[in-house]
């Protein structure tokens, strides 16, 4: 029960971090493209990584057998799922941002079946059917215009890339800490995206990053919503199994599109507040689940 509750707070702490996030990138991505974007969060949170691991005297060295599970992480969860997820941000709204990627614990689900063998129980395959039409709904809404729409395509497929890292996070050893399999990966995403930006990035003027709203935001990206979320996501998931785990990427939506409407004035409607409580009950039957 320790490890359910643990895992179950680290998981919620993550999901929620990112559910604010939307708003900060949707405010920042104005100024900085969301390559450069991606890249510059990921400098400054290698630096926080880096120091908390000399902080807390993490040893670094990983199996030669594990390299390429760990490269396969950074290219698909921290540089494609990432990228996408910024464009579709920056395409769309804040709160279509933390809908349509709230489909990730669906696709999590389908892939801990076929990868990591994980039963499929009945209350799992609702959720799958229920997240699916509801993406198809809000990428298909004749309503929005040919933008968004790209969007909302962009931040599927960013759903769809970063349930499987997280899939593939649960194949990597519990004895390695989160710190070091979130500072590698990175690390790898970095290499990865610099020759892709590197003329966008002499672009961008100095003076822009030295105000106080972006080189905030620049902050916030980098330490809380990368090096730390990262490494709560990766601990909750060690202490989970990976479709239960998934469950709790659904505070995602319910923060970000509460501090769209706050924040940003976008409009939300009464059914908010019902998707609130059902998601809140789900995560709380997970526990409950895990505990009996």
């Amino acid at each position: 029960m320790k490890n359910t509750l643990l895992g179950s707070i680290y998981l919620a702490l993550a999901a929620s971090i990112w559910g604010g996030m939307y708003v900060v990138v949707k405010v920042v991505v104005a100024i900085i493209p969301p390559l450069e974007l991606v890249w510059i969060r990921y400098v400054i949170a290698i630096f926080a990584l880096v120091i908390i691991g000399l902080i807390k005297r993490q040893p670094w060295r990983i199996s030669k057998s594990h390299i390429p599970l760990i490269v396969t992480i950074g290219v698909i969860g921290n540089a494609i799922s990432i990228v996408t997820q910024e464009y579709g941000t920056m395409l769309s709204s804040a709160q279509m941002g933390a809908i349509i990627t709230s489909s990730t614990p669906a696709f999590m689900v389908i892939f801990a079946r076929l990868i990591l063998k994980e039963k499929l129980n009945f209350k799992k395959g609702v959720s799958v059917c229920l997240a699916t039409i509801g993406v198809l709904l809000i990428v298909g809404n004749g309503h929005i215009n040919m933008s968004s729409q790209l969007g909302g395509i962009s931040l599927l497929m960013a759903a769809l890339t970063w349930a499987l890292m997280s899939i593939l996070i649960k194949r990597v050893p519990s004895s390695y800490s989160p710190v070091v399999v979130t500072t590698y990966s990175i690390l790898v995403a970095i290499l990865v995206l610099t020759p892709f930006v590197y003329k966008g990035l002499g672009e961008i003027h100095i003076s822009k990053l030295a105000d106080p709203t972006i080189g905030g935001g620049l902050l916030y990206l980098g330490i809380v919503s990368t090096a730390l979320a990262f490494i709560l996501w990766n601990r909750g998931l060690q202490l989970l199994n990976a479709s239960s785990g998934g469950l709790f990427f659904f505070f995602q939506p319910l923060v970000g599109t509460l501090l769209g409407w706050l924040l940003l004035g976008e409009r939300i409607g009464g059914t908010f507040w019902i998707g609130s409580f059902l998601i809140l009950s789900g995560v709380l039957l997970v526990i409950k689940e895990k505990s009996d």
